[in-house]
């Protein structure tokens, strides 16, 4: 055989074996049993699986456990149980804004238990707090088809990037949600909605800057009935609760939402944890103006001042229902009392 041939097959056997490996590797990669990475968009109706471990609250106050945990090992290192040492815990709450009035009624029913160490007083507190937390409804009402989800907040909150979050987790759960862009007031606010939608692969369904916001949620609504979307989640533009005008359009929208016997299964308010007790107010003028069915409190990781949650379900028994641990897709976690007290003490 000449030579020139014997190359010519040689080579075109190396082709056919670099071609087979590439075949074999990208079917590999595309393995419908392989989970795709989180953050990536997926067509299937199948829940989105990721070996990532959701993160939940466990280890993640640091400031507030370190704030709150600090002011009580002092109290708690003392021997003697006197007026001073009551007085200590309660402005020991008080700094990690749990609120003047919550921490008084906290410190006060422990008072009354009468224990007779540190420790003990330490377990009742524990105790007193986890109480705090009883009876409130913490999973999100999704009845209806589809299920419409209107979620509100002040500018800055992380109102748009905790939608996105929340769509994320739904879609893990199996749901088929569809975002309305209903800020049609805040430049650009649906081209940030759209990129993180795009990210979590879910679509959006906006209007042209200045419209009706109402107009807008209804046309979502409209969508996702026709598309066979079995959720609906409303970003609102942020406003001051402190204005009538914008607080009684959010009235509009809802009434529009629930036009020809609808219904808005959750009115969530997304909460800075870092407006501390400035968020009291917040949340009372919201719920007056729509009824809060829940709380989704952001930036928890980043303050001292994690005692909010406390304050807000003792005030105003709105419940928590989600909290945002950190910046990733998967950081917006369901809240779990019994965790965030044990993590809030655990340097105490």
């Amino acid at each position: 055989m000449p030579v020139d041939l014997i190359y010519i097959v040689v080579g075109l056997a190396i082709l056919l074996i670099l071609g087979g490996a590439v075949f074999y590797f990208r079917r590999r990669s595309l393995d419908p049993g392989e989970a795709p990475e989180a953050g990536v968009a997926t067509t299937s109706t199948q829940p989105v699986e990721t070996k990532r471990r959701l993160a939940g609250i466990d280890g993640r106050l640091g400031k507030s456990r370190t704030a709150l945990g600090g002011a009580l090992r002092g109290v708690f290192g003392r021997s003697v149980l006197d007026a001073q040492f009551w007085e200590a815990m309660e402005e020991a709450l008080i700094g990690a804004d749990v609120g003047v009035a919550p921490s008084a009624g906290v410190v006060e029913r422990v008072r009354r238990a009468k224990p007779d160490t540190a420790n003990a007083a330490r377990a009742l507190l524990e105790d007193e707090l986890k109480a705090v937390f009883t009876g409130g409804e913490r999973s999100l009402n999704l009845a209806g088809n589809p299920a419409v989800m209107l979620v509100v907040g002040v500018n800055g909150v992380g109102k748009t990037t905790s939608i996105a979050k929340l769509a994320h987790r739904l879609m893990g759960e199996g749901r088929e949600p569809l975002l309305a862009a209903a800020d049609t007031f805040r430049a650009a606010a649906d081209t940030q909605l759209k990129a993180w939608a795009d990210r979590v692969g879910v679509p959006v369904v906006a209007g042209k800057a200045g419209s009706d916001p109402a107009a807008v949620a209804f046309d979502g609504l409209a969508a996702a009935k026709a598309r066979g979307k079995d959720v609906l989640i409303v970003d609102t533009a942020g406003r001051l609760h402190s204005k009538a005008n914008l607080m009684s359009e959010l009235s509009k929208i809802r009434r529009v939402l629930e036009r020809d016997g609808g219904t808005v299964g959750e009115s969530l308010l997304v909460l800075d944890a870092t407006a501390g007790q400035n968020g009291i107010a917040q949340v009372r003028e919201f719920a007056a103006a729509i009824g809060l069915t829940g709380i989704v409190l952001t930036k928890l990781d980043g303050t001292s001042r994690g005692g909010i949650v406390i304050a807000v379900e003792q005030e105003l028994g709105i419940p928590v229902k989600f909290v945002g641990v950190g910046e990733g897709v998967d950081d917006l976690v369901p809240f779990d009392p019994e965790a965030f007290v044990t993590e809030l003490l655990a340097d105490a």
